[in-house]
């Protein structure tokens, strides 16, 4: 097996062609079962690239970016959504900016994590992620099998 110790700063552009094509999958995951998206896009890709990272990585990533997560970005989106019906749409618009602003944080701070990811023929990043939100995989086959 092979260390991966750095990750590409391409993976997110493929991350976004990945979001665009299961956008309603990807925040269904974040609504109902609080999913962080990046982390979830970041498993598809890393499924797609044939790298491995044990659940213990995941658990790492998932404490490395709480903080930030649950004292800027959430409630951030849950205001975003609560004023939907009370802006402009170019106000609105202006919040999706800054929501997306500090998603892109998140992502860099995932990018500078110190999990190591070990390249595997046998991957199921993204399952092995869900799992840990007790997610019914089923449910979701079509970003499993999107490979």
């Amino acid at each position: 097996m092979a260390c991966l110790t750095q990750l590409p700063l391409s993976l997110w552009q493929d991350c976004d062609l990945l979001y665009a094509q299961h956008q309603a999958e990807y925040l269904k995951l974040q609504d109902e079962h609080g999913v962080n998206v990046n982390l979830a896009l970041l498993a598809t890709w890393l499924d797609n690239h044939d790298y491995l990272m044990p659940t213990q990585g995941w658990q790492h990533l998932i404490t490395q970016i709480a903080s930030f997560e649950l004292n800027l970005l959430q409630p951030f989106r849950r205001l975003r959504k609560l004023s939907k019906g009370h802006l402009a749409p170019d106000e609105y618009q202006q919040m999706l900016t800054v929501e997306l602003m500090l998603e892109r944080k998140v992502q860099r701070l995932i990018l500078r994590s110190p999990s190591l990811l070990q390249l595997s023929s046998h991957t199921d990043n993204l399952m092995r992620y869900l799992s840990l939100f007790e997610v019914e995989i089923s449910a979701y086959s079509m970003l499993i099998s999107n490979r």
